[in-house]
């Protein structure tokens, strides 16, 4: 009995990151809408635009090879396994040894570098100019994603999700100044790696501006719906990270009671719910960034990473 309910929670867990994502998406657009003072579509449009684009068919190029096929898909499906294996309302459920957070940024560098292929793969100057700067980006960001993995991991003494939410759950850590620069490393890096102003923006397809949306240019029907599926899952996965890391309040971790369940499913939801709302707004009092200054932008979030490893490295020496 005991593995059916833990078997049950973990399904729980796996569904729901894929049923909130859509909604995610939806406040996201409807929060900016209405910032810049329109009446913008409904927050559960998202859900209709995916049930429409799954039911038309795909046009797909004639010199298209099984890479321009199979990409989505595989995006969709590592993206998936990622939202799915960070705790969210509960931690130690049934495959939380597999939620470590360096193979966390494994899985997210895979589906980066399978979208940037399927944009090189028909040959268009749009998703060639996408995947150049996608690479870019991603040269920048994930060394500071590493640094910001090490610092919480040092200060956790282990690399597994569950393990940390639970140590920094507990308070026995405390208030850091390591900590702080991380989440501000974070926060930088996870604007990036979501294609969000100022480093792009989703609603655009200016060719100077866009790197994700020319990337994706040339897909329809499932496979676009894949791909979209798999951003707004991405939004929700470091929405979850950003959680589960540096606001673990409210998390169910030794108790798995119905009540302790529920308290923590309320908890993840109104967290989800504020970061939803705070996105869009942060979106509106900046602007979209020159592509020769992603460099900059990315480099502060470098910096915020090291600095916080270095801290940390000096408070142990005291």
């Amino acid at each position: 009995m005991a593995v059916i309910l833990d078997f049950a929670a973990q399904a729980a867990q796996m569904f729901l990151v894929l049923a909130i994502a859509p909604l995610v998406l939806g406040i996201t657009r409807k929060v900016k809408a209405r910032a810049l003072r329109r009446v913008g579509a409904p927050i559960w449009q998202p859900y209709s635009d995916l049930w429409k684009l799954l039911h038309k068919e795909a046009v797909i190029a004639h010199n298209a090879s099984w890479i321009y096929r199979a990409a989505p898909y595989l995006i969709f499906a590592v993206t998936w396994v990622g939202a799915a294996l960070v705790p969210t309302y509960a931690s130690n459920l049934m495959f939380s040894w597999s939620a470590d957070l360096i193979a966390l940024v494994a899985l997210l560098a895979t589906g980066r570098f399978a979208l940037a292929l399927a944009g090189m793969d028909v040959g268009t100057s749009f998703g060639g100019i996408g995947s150049s700067r996608e690479m870019m980006i991603a040269s920048l960001a994930e060394p500071a994603m590493l640094l910001v993995v090490f610092t919480v991991a040092l200060i956790a003494g282990t690399t597994l999700l569950s393990a940390i939410a639970e140590a920094f759950a507990s308070g026995q850590h405390g208030l850091r100044v390591s900590l702080a620069l991380a989440l501000g490393a974070f926060i930088l890096l996870a604007i990036a790696e979501n294609a969000r102003i100022p480093i792009d923006n989703p609603s655009t397809h200016l060719e100077l501006t866009m790197v994700h949306e020319a990337m994706v240019l040339e897909y329809s029907g499932r496979h676009l719906a894949m791909i979209e599926a798999a951003a707004a899952l991405k939004l929700v996965l470091y929405f979850s990270l950003l959680s589960c890391l540096f606001f673990p309040f409210g998390m169910a971790t030794a108790d798995k009671s119905l009540a302790a369940l529920g308290l923590g499913l309320l908890a993840y939801l109104g967290k989800i719910g504020v970061l939803a709302v705070l996105l869009p707004i942060g979106e509106t009092a900046v602007a979209k960034m020159r592509v020769f200054r992603y460099p900059i932008f990315l480099g502060g979030a470098f910096a915020a990473g090291a600095l916080a490893v270095f801290l940390l490295f000096v408070s142990r020496s005291f």
